[in-house]
């Protein structure tokens, strides 16, 4: 019960690794302000959660006005936002080489994987700087650590979270303030159902996650366990960290070809 009498706001809430980490909290005692533009399954994801100590709306997190109302709110209804979560990404669905990727897609995507995070850790963490204290965990990708796991854009963009989150730790380590993320590899989520949907239906089910060092894709509950950690007290002495979170694609070399 880690996070008893503690708030915490996840982004990005209504499937995937933000359901989990959503559930994780929830069970460890948060009270929960839950946002994602789909609002339908956002309600589905809080249904099983006592409504007293679960509030959630839908929401864009590229809208900064939308986000700092939703601070706002969070702070009326909870009177503190202890947790911050940003989970809430895109994968775009474009593999184009970077001679042909569109513009508009560059845009859409770093609007919601960077700028969103962006927004909500600038509002959030003028009330974590008023009580001197507070955990942000941000959800960035092995894509943003190396390629080959990603699109241009959605890499860049993760990339961008990654450092984001080094120079937002530092900036706000004075007021007590820790700041890390954590790098899944492949985990199945909505966002990765297709990849998972066409290994399947081509009989090649056993090669998903096969360039991990675990030989297997992850699960949206073991990132939740991660950013659980990065969030709690257990945490104390990390900040500024990203943590790969992903069957051990990214302590070796797994270029494509070399892993049979």
């Amino acid at each position: 019960m880690r996070f008893t009498d503690k708030v915490a706001i996840v982004t990005g809430a209504a499937s995937g690794i933000g359901r989990a980490t959503a559930r994780r909290l929830y069970d460890e005692g948060a009270t929960l302000a839950l946002f994602d533009r789909n609002a339908d399954a956002l309600a589905a994801a809080a249904e099983s959660m006592e409504s007293a100590r679960v509030w959630y709306a839908g929401l864009d997190v590229a809208h900064e006005d939308d986000v700092a109302n939703a601070v706002d709110q969070v702070l009326r209804r909870f009177g503190a936002i202890d947790v911050l979560c940003n989970n809430a990404g895109i994968a775009g669905g474009d593999y184009s080489p970077v001679s042909e990727t569109r513009t508009d897609v560059w845009q859409q995507i770093l609007a919601v994987n960077l700028m969103g995070v962006v927004h909500f850790t600038k509002w959030a963490s003028r009330t974590m700087i008023e009580r001197s204290r507070g955990a942000i965990v941000n959800t960035a990708s092995v894509a943003g650590v190396r390629s080959g796991a990603g699109g241009n854009a959605y890499s860049a963009s993760k990339a961008a979270v990654i450092n984001l989150t080094m120079t937002s730790a530092c900036a706000l380590a004075p007021w007590h303030i820790r700041v890390n993320a954590v790098c899944p590899g492949l985990i199945e989520t909505g966002m990765t159902a297709p990849v998972f949907e066409r290994a399947r239906a081509e009989n090649k089910e056993d090669r998903l996650g096969y360039r991990c060092e675990l030989r297997r894709p992850g699960r949206p509950e073991e990132v939740a366990s991660a950013i659980a950690f990065l969030a709690s007290d257990d945490a104390s002495y990390v900040t500024g960290q990203a943590l790969p979170v992903d069957g051990g694609n990214t302590a070796s070399l797994n270029l494509p070809g070399m892993k049979v």
